[in-house]
């Protein structure tokens, strides 16, 4: 990590010095190794949703496609806008429930929708009919999940409207996994097969076969016969795994750590206690700092005396309460100077504080983690990104921009 990128990369850092570092490089690297695992002839449709996993959405899109991703996925229509309004011309997919009065956004930015019923997928080709324009569409179907979509053993009414559906392009046909990370492959595989049964329709109709997409990233690491003609990958393009059982199935590299910087050294005398509720209590005289990050930035406050940070290399373990705003760290006999660079997650020196163990901590997922780091936190980028892609002609012509 090039500590100057971090102290001087941009103004928002100067004047925060607190900041969730996003590593390109790592992010590059895993992207290649999803390439690899899928293959050559497999889309990737490169999962953005929730400020892309908490590593900035138009930046990390942007990189993802520059590293060769086919197409993009987000939860919500917003998010859709936000990536058109910053110059992003490739597929992008609302993988979300969709409600009746968003379909004319949809098709003013060109976004794809995801049609999880016969009555939406009809609303659907009847704004698209009113106002002259065609919509893209990804046909839902529900094999275990029970989020949103068509049962698999109903699915054939979908794919008949979608037939009978004049202004409508589908353009692909999804499902979405339950427990692909699980030792247990069983409930997988159950799915896998009813949604080979829901598209058998295809064939027997003489139709061709959509493109299929279902593999989620533990689906990509540990079920090949998930992988149809296009994957989503989420959290293995930040470079965290879904299980610690499978971290050694993809070479991977986390993209993202957090730092922040001392602002305080005190001596806390022997009987004194830290923080609100007074849950600590120094046992000996003791140096403690104060960290200016806190549960408002998303570092929970379920981790409290349960969490350790790096300082020079060395865990240190929080003490007492975090608060909105601060975290108090116990040196013990060490020292330790206004302004010293503090990692909460990531590297420093030979150590680590990995995602997985502060959502230990937590007893969380990696999900939850990486997406509470709010906006209030700045992200800086090393290296600093490319240009952006609408500045990019050869590259825009692979996407048909």
């Amino acid at each position: 990590m090039d500590e100057t990128q971090f102290k001087h990369g941009n103004e928002e850092i100067a004047l925060r010095p607190t900041a969730a570092v996003i590593d390109l490089d790592a992010a590059r690297s895993n992207t290649m190794a999803v390439r690899r695992k899928v293959g050559e002839g497999v889309k990737i449709m490169a999962v953005v949703k929730a400020n892309a996993y908490g590593h900035g959405l138009v930046p990390m899109a942007k990189a993802f496609l520059d590293y060769g991703v086919d197409e993009l996925g987000v939860a919500f229509l917003e998010e859709g806008i936000l990536l058109r309004k910053a110059g992003i011309r490739a597929p992008i997919l609302v993988l979300g429930g969709i409600i009746g009065n968003q379909i004319v956004h949809f098709l003013d930015y060109d976004l794809q929708l995801t049609a999880s019923s016969v009555f939406k997928l009809q609303q659907i080709d009847d704004v698209a009919a009113q106002t002259g324009r065609r919509a893209s569409v990804h046909l839902k179907i529900d094999t275990g999940m029970e989020r949103i979509g068509v049962h698999w053993y109903s699915a054939s009414s979908l794919f008949e409207t979608a037939l009978r559906a004049k202004h409508c392009v589908i353009r692909g046909v999804f499902s979405h996994l339950a427990s692909s990370d699980s030792s247990d492959p069983s409930f997988t595989e159950t799915q896998l097969a009813r949604f080979s049964e829901a598209l058998d329709f295809f064939p027997r109709h003489g139709l061709p076969m959509p493109v299929r997409h279902i593999a989620n990233s533990a689906a990509i690491l540990q079920h090949p016969t998930s992988i149809f003609e296009m994957v989503r990958p989420g959290l293995i393009l930040y470079g965290v795994c879904p299980s610690m059982r499978l971290a050694h199935a993809l070479a991977l590299r986390p993209a993202l750590s957090l730092r922040t910087r001392i602002v305080y050294f005190k001596v806390v005398r022997a009987g004194a206690s830290v923080s609100y509720d007074r849950t600590w209590t120094a046992d000996r005289d003791t140096r403690v700092v104060t960290l200016p990050v806190g549960y408002g930035d998303g570092y929970p406050r379920g981790i409290s005396e349960k969490a350790q940070v790096l300082i020079h290399g060395k865990r240190y373990p929080v003490v007492g309460r975090i608060t909105m705003d601060a975290t108090m760290v116990n040196l013990g006999e060490d020292s330790a100077h206004n302004g010293d660079e503090v990692v909460l997650l990531g590297a420093q020196g030979d150590d680590c504080i990995s995602v997985e163990e502060l959502a230990d901590w937590l007893g969380t997922i990696p999900y939850e983690i990486l997406t509470m780091i709010n906006t209030r936190v700045p992200r800086s980028y090393v290296p600093l990104p490319a240009e952006t892609r609408d500045q990019r002609p050869e590259i825009e012509s692979l996407n048909g921009g």
